[in-house]
């Protein structure tokens, strides 16, 4: 049998949460800024994913100006963050927290993979935190930094129950830091797990001058007293915790900073030894290779081309596509045109990292490309349109129009600045742009293809040099989008986007 290799999803899918209910795997896992949100992904086998649904369509639309692009904010980077997922007494709940809104959330459902989710948030935010339901019918959310706290939630799960509030780990980076040191992450990305009768907690934490670590506590009451120890240091592959197979099999689910491709996960065996969760190989190293089922690729199931054509009772859009921050949803459409996504727009914008309703879905490794098709003949004076890589130091190639003129732009902001740096002119209305990416052994290096004819392709532009930088917390992101510098309610129709990983 070909065996599985790691990582498991040469993409940007941090802070999971996993769950198994009998035969089945559901994943939850972090996209911030992007709508909809919290991805729920699921597996039969641990290696083979596919995207389900999402907790939520929009986080707060009304009245929160950097989920929307409005008056100049962002939120990149916030949005929320990571999240818990459990099953109980017949109820999915997955819960998470927004740094733009300051609170926290938890997401209910009976049935994880149609929905609806029934949302319940409060205040405060809690930080990292783990959803923890006890024998003894009370529920708990363990969280923080460094110093982990123990709150109980009210029944109904509306709230914290007051004076319930209190740190149980004074420190639970002791176990990689010494007392006193100076620099570094302190422990974080708590979850919690029961098995047999003691409770098991996993945390991540950077020591100063040493690599990302699992730190693994444990206790017979979520209250304390915890004892804790390294659980893995190899690789930087850390944050996650614990699943099990039904064949009794136990692994531990991870993930690795990979550059600009973003935070990519891992599976590493575990064996039970003297109670505790022994990571990794006979050497406790993180194994490339692994007694499971081989991967069959990242798409359809995480990424996928899209046609734009649409059957009657589709999905408007597949799940493999999220907006950069809350779309406007009267300015786009997959059927005002059969068979093209529109964008039209809306607004006049001058920075593009504040543009609206861009579209995008992950970039894949360890290569990929997208290309798109796009007819600019009903676009404005002053209108852009194209296909972007999409972090901080983005690039673009897109068609913009001044005056009666239509030219092909490419800019590069390798350096957080964006430059022009390639302007050809276009004399035709339909045209074809092409991104690839190369995340081999870090590489992140990406290039821009034009075409006039979608046969022979000619290189724009240079080599944009791609970073994973903490203001946008992501790994980079195909997009297409459309905006307006001057006029508004001009529009673009793509006629498709095509992924693929060579």
């Amino acid at each position: 049998m070909q065996k599985a290799q790691n990582p498991i999803i040469f993409a940007d899918v941090p802070d999971i949460s996993i769950l198994r209910v009998g035969k089945n795997y559901y994943m939850s896992s972090t996209t911030m800024h992007m709508s909809p949100g919290v991805p729920i992904m699921k597996s039969t086998d641990l290696v083979n994913w596919k995207l389900i649904g999402y907790c939520y369509d929009t986080l707060n639309k009304v009245g929160v100006d950097a989920m929307n692009l409005d008056n100049g904010q962002n939120t990149y980077g916030r949005g929320s963050w990571a999240s818990s997922i459990r099953y109980h007494k017949g109820t999915y709940y997955v819960s998470t927290f927004a740094q733009t809104t300051g609170k926290t959330y938890i997401y209910t459902t009976k049935d994880i993979e149609k929905g609806p989710w029934k949302a319940i948030e409060f205040k405060p935010m809690m930080h990292d935190h783990s959803l923890v339901f006890d024998d003894d019918g009370k529920v708990y959310m363990l969280y923080g930094g460094g110093k982990l706290r123990l709150a109980e939630l009210k029944e109904d799960l509306s709230g914290v129950k007051e004076g319930t509030d209190r740190v149980v780990i004074e420190n639970a980076t002791l176990p990689t830091t010494k007392e006193g040191a100076r620099g570094g992450l302190p422990a974080e990305g708590s979850q919690v797990f029961k098995v047999g009768d003691k409770f098991y907690l996993f945390n991540i934490s950077w020591p100063p001058g040493g690599q990302r670590s699992v730190i693994i506590h444990r206790a017979d009451k979520i209250t304390g007293p915890w004892e804790g120890k390294i659980g893995l240091q190899d690789k930087g592959v850390a944050q996650g915790g614990l699943i099990d197979t039904p064949d009794g099999r136990w692994f531990a689910y991870l993930f690795q900073d990979y550059g600009a491709v973003g935070r990519i996960p891992y599976l590493v065996p575990v064996k039970w030894v003297d109670g505790w969760p022994m990571m990794g190989d006979e050497n406790g190293k993180v194994p490339m290779l692994l007694d499971l089922p081989a991967g069959k690729g990242l798409i359809p199931g995480i990424v996928a081309s899209d046609e734009f054509t649409r059957k009657k009772g589709a999905l408007r859009l597949p799940l493999v596509w999220q907006w950069n921050h809350n779309p406007v949803n009267d300015l786009w459409s997959v059927s005002a045109r059969k068979g093209y996504l529109r964008l039209t727009t809306g607004r006049v914008d001058t920075n593009f990292l504040q543009v609206r309703n861009t579209l995008t879905q992950r970039t894949i490794g360890p290569v990929s490309s997208g290309v798109t098709s796009i007819d600019v003949s009903n676009m404005k004076d002053g209108d852009f349109a194209g296909i972007t890589l999409l972090q901080r130091n983005y690039g673009i190639l897109g068609v913009k129009v001044e005056g009666d003129n239509k030219s092909l732009l490419m800019i590069n902001a390798s350096d957080n600045k964006p430059v022009t740096a390639a302007t050809v002119p276009l004399q035709q209305n339909v045209i074809y742009l092409k991104a690839t990416c190369d995340f081999t052994n870090k590489k992140d290096v990406a290039n821009f293809f034009y075409s006039l004819d979608g046969k022979t392709w000619t290189s724009i532009g240079t080599t944009l040099k791609m970073a994973y930088t903490i203001p946008h917390f992501m790994g980079y992101r195909y997009g297409l989008f459309n905006y307006a510098t001057k006029h508004m309610g001009g529009f673009a129709d793509f006629d498709y986007f095509r992924i693929e990983n060579k």
